[in-house]
């Protein structure tokens, strides 16, 4: 008994020393792994500005001006700053129930899995098995006429280990790929939410002023049945001839079919913001808002027209400031890093590579005596591998990571020329849409002149009904291009703050 228990206490001390061995070799090829082949990640520079070019335009004429208040780039529910309801309630949904952004937030766990598979490439792989078997064999005994069978039995149990060192840095360079390609998918993550935000902001303010359109052809639409009606009885009177009724009918129905048509519009905004918010479109609709007609302009006026009229400051900042706020120019900069990383990956497959085994383990005929002493095994040693001859495959691999990383660079800078690019020409929108829409409002009152005084003549017999259609006509233009650049300049607001970033910052990718 006593015997039996030292066996297994020397056992158990061989086994300690062994692990103890190993382990010593597994921390000095650590040790030596602190060399990474390939080069070290710098960004490259990219176009610049010292200021935005429409912001040092700005003072060139009446326009729309800049101020200090922060509230649209600091704040990333930047939708906030035109206060209304509905728009808020629609965001929420938004950022919850969008397929494609659902979609793009999967794709991001997809690659922070792919950057946990990367790094377990730096530690041993560990694995155990046993087995057991029992059968018979034929064979023969002298003085017997027939084969006798004998049964074998054999156990087996072992625990084998397998590391392979990164001693040139191929899995550090391929975990810094991973890594950045996770941030990058992060960021892409944040680009597309915010683009989505921006295009139901739009698509909501298209939606409202459509609302307006519908108003103001109401009310067009009472005005020329008057207009039909004087014209009617003008008629009836033997005064005018029934071309001046066919006109006045002509820019009636012509009318109501522009009204028709800016229903149709609406409806399908309607279903598109449904969609942006995950619903099925017969289950989603927005009421109008409460609309007004302004007795000194004859104007539509709602809480759009209003806000129009007085849009919220943003801030630009300076261009370089850009190159942080925008989640699509950091998406694209951490696309150059994990690429450079992957030429460090092809730049390693041109070195040996160094693999360390072990195993050990017990093996015998009988399984109550199978962890003694004289059925124990076990082994250990290195292996070295170097290819000699591949035909060019590894210079091929070399020379891909190579142009694709230039590639990602002429990605980056093009998405930073782009970014530069919408920001002036929202900028440029909004200065000279505001002066446009002055002269536009300017045109509508003469028109609204025109067509009174039209109407007047047309009454005393002076002039025929295509002169009060002409200018009827004349009047309905001039208020549907006003109601174009309400949308115009809404839009060009929202593409701003969301050119900018849309208060999103570089740091929210920074630690991922």
């Amino acid at each position: 008994m006593e015997l039996e228990k030292e066996m297994i206490r020397t056992q158990m001390i061989d086994q300690i020393m062994t692990s103890k061995k190993l382990f010593c070799a597994l921390s000095i090829f650590t040790l030596i792994s602190g060399c990474m082949v390939g080069p070290d990640y710098s960004k490259p520079t990219s176009a610049s500005a010292p200021s935005y070019k429409e912001v040092s335009g700005q003072n060139t004429g009446d326009g729309w001006k800049l101020a200090d208040p922060q509230e649209a780039a600091s704040n990333t529910k930047w939708w906030e700053i035109y206060h209304d309801p509905s728009l808020n309630e629609l965001m929420g949904k938004v950022n919850i129930d969008n397929q494609n952004i659902i979609s793009a937030e999967a794709q991001y766990r997809q690659a922070t899995a792919l950057l946990t598979q990367a790094r377990a490439a730096l530690f041993p792989t560990l694995t155990a098995n046993g087995s057991g078997t029992r059968g018979t064999a034929s064979g023969s005994s002298s003085g017997s006429s027939g084969g006798l069978s004998s049964v074998n039995q054999a156990f087996n149990a072992n625990l084998g280990a397998s590391w392979v060192p990164d001693i040139w840095g191929q899995v550090r360079r391929n975990i810094e790929s991973s890594g950045a390609t996770a941030q990058a998918t992060a960021a892409q993550l944040d680009a597309l939410r915010l683009s989505t935000q921006a295009t139901l902001a739009q698509t909501y303010f298209q939606l409202r002023i459509a609302d307006m359109q519908i108003k103001m052809y109401d009310t067009t639409i009472k005005t020329y049945e008057k207009s039909l009606q004087i014209s009617q009885n003008q008629y009836n009177a033997g005064i005018v001839t029934q071309l001046d009724v066919a006109q006045a009918k002509t820019l009636l129905e012509s009318t109501i079919a522009l009204s028709i048509d800016v229903t149709l519009s609406r409806a399908q905004l309607e279903h598109a913001i449904a969609v942006l918010i995950g619903q099925m479109p017969s289950t989603f609709s927005l009421r109008p808002q409460e609309l007004s007609i302004d007795p000194v302009t004859g104007l539509v006026v709602s809480p759009v027209s209003k806000l129009v009229a007085e849009l919220p400051d943003v801030p630009v900042g300076i261009p370089s400031e850009l190159l942080e706020r925008r989640p699509d120019i950091a998406a694209s900069e951490r696309q150059m890093a994990a690429a450079n990383a992957q030429i460090g990956v092809a730049t390693a497959a041109f070195f040996p590579t160094l693999t360390i085994t072990a195993a050990g383990g017990y093996q015998g005929v009988d399984l109550p005596g199978l962890i003694s002493a004289p059925f124990r095994y076990w082994a250990i040693g290195p292996a070295i591998a170097q290819p000699l001859f591949d035909g060019g495959l590894r210079i091929g691999a070399y020379q891909q990571a190579g142009a694709v990383y230039d590639q990602t660079v002429a990605q980056y800078r093009q998405t930073v020329l782009s970014a530069f690019q919408n920001v002036e020409d929202n900028l440029v929108a909004l200065r000279l849409l505001q002066s446009e829409s002055k002269s536009q409002a300017s045109a509508v009152k003469h028109a609204q002149d025109a067509v009174r005084i039209s109407l007047n003549q047309y009454k005393s017999g002076i002039i025929t009904y295509l002169d009060v259609a002409t200018s009827q006509a004349a009047e309905l233009s001039n208020e549907r291009t006003l109601m174009s650049l309400l949308n115009r300049q809404i839009t060009a607001h929202v593409g701003l703050i969301t050119a900018l970033g849309g208060g999103w910052d570089v740091k929210q990718i920074a630690n991922k």
